[in-house]
């Protein structure tokens, strides 16, 4: 197949790959993992009615006409279970987190309380029952789902599995992802400046998106413009679950990659999608390893990988959501387009009262990697979009790390 709608070449890749395997990790390891089983609660939590305040355990009908003065019978510390019963006009101060009493029905805060004597207390406030009281198993109770599997595990995810004592539980496992450059031009990063070659920064760039993803990818290196040696290291790559080749997919004369894998056992998917930048994809696979053929300019790599690869890598890792986020904007400048491909421009966000809005980094040129460095987002621009006016409402996907911003820009 050649010449795929950017979605139809999403939907492909996904049909074709298929979540891993089952690994036991221990809770201090798992964040970014995805829960190959369900969880269960160990306990009812609070194991008892508990107070949501510092304050004092009350019968709610006695202070229904404030003021009131209750006869203070004890004090009740959180970890320390009451030894008296809340009778009529009486009371008991409580610390947050401590067991009502019997008899109490209802919390009232220091704060709505005057005169605090000895044995006595003023309240100055009527409450409802349950004021200020977290109820038992509120927050879960004994076998209770309470994470399903392929949750993600996110800092709240660990809190609740220590809250339940799972110390080791199942997870998808992680892909094992091969990397591999190609081409005469590139220079190696630790090899000697040569102003007559081209810095191989695809391989740290595209290494990077896969570390962001959690996982520590292999180097392959550089293999160079010889199909002996292209498939001395096309074979390599293949001993692991994906394989990510840039350069060398198109159609130039010395372009090897594409037969020298197709020669090594793996069968063709689709090459060429319509997208601007990206056309030159390729996606491939055997029984055990998925293959991408990466652009070899770097933009069009990077943005190859965060519309095709990303979303394949997270499923393969059980993960539902496997999309950047998108939010909409409003363009702050007219943008020219051509119809024809769905195009990503590399663009940046600004936060206002009214919402978002955007710029573009300056020159697509799919070889200017600033362009990417500098981005928030990639603004989608529909394939059949013959140009974007000022004022525009447009679609903008999130790139890693544009989920932190400089200023707080909530209202209080």
């Amino acid at each position: 197949m050649e010449n795929l709608k950017a979605s139809v070449a999403q939907r492909v890749i996904l049909e074709s790959v298929a979540i891993l395997g089952v690994e036991p990790v221990k809770m201090e390891q798992s964040l970014g993992r995805v829960l190959a089983e369900d969880i269960k609660a160990n306990r009812n939590l609070p194991p008892y009615d508990v107070s949501a305040m510092d304050g004092f355990a009350v019968r709610s009908a006695d202070v229904a006409n404030p003021p009131a003065m209750l006869e203070l019978i004890e004090e009740i510390q959180a970890g320390s279970l009451p030894t008296k019963t809340v009778r009529a006009g009486q009371c008991a101060r409580i610390m947050t987190g401590a067991a009502v009493p019997q008899g109490a029905d209802a919390v009232i805060r220091v704060e709505d309380t005057k005169a605090i004597a000895a044995n006595s207390v003023q309240f100055v406030v009527s409450v409802k029952p349950g004021n200020f009281i977290r109820p038992h198993g509120e927050h879960m109770h004994t076998g209770d789902i309470v994470l399903k599997a392929g949750t993600e595990i996110t800092p709240g995810v660990i809190g609740v599995l220590a809250t339940v004592k799972a110390a080791q539980f199942n997870v998808y496992r992680r892909p094992r992802v091969a990397i591999l450059s190609t081409g005469n031009e590139l220079e190696g990063l630790n090899e000697p400046v040569d102003p007559n070659k081209i810095p191989d920064s695809n391989t740290y760039a595209v290494m990077a998106q896969v570390q962001a993803l959690g996982i520590e990818p292999v180097l392959l290196g550089i293999a160079r413009d010889d199909p002996a040696e292209l498939e001395q290291y096309l074979q390599r790559g293949l001993e692991y679950d994906v394989l990510l080749v840039s350069g060398g997919t198109s159609m130039g004369e010395y372009d090897y990659v594409r037969p020298c894998i197709e020669k090594l056992g793996v069968k063709m998917i689709f090459w060429r999608v319509l997208t601007r930048p990206g056309h030159p994809l390729t996606f491939g696979k055997t029984d055990k390893t998925v293959v991408f053929g990466l652009p070899g300019y770097p933009v069009s790599s990077m943005v190859s990988f965060e519309e095709f690869v990303l979303p394949a890598l997270r499923h393969m890792m059980g993960n539902r959501n496997l999309h950047r986020r998108t939010v909409i904007a409003r363009l702050a400048h007219a943008v020219k387009t051509q119809p024809g491909r769905t195009e990503f421009i590399r663009v940046l966000l600004t936060h206002t009262d009214a919402g978002y809005t955007v710029n573009t980094t300056g020159t697509q040129s799919s070889g200017v990697l600033l362009s990417m460095a500098r981005a928030d987002g990639l603004m989608v621009v529909p394939a059949d979009c013959t140009g974007l006016a000022e004022g525009d409402h447009v679609t903008v996907q999130l790139l890693d790390g544009s989920a932190f911003q400089e200023k707080v820009c909530y209202k209080e």
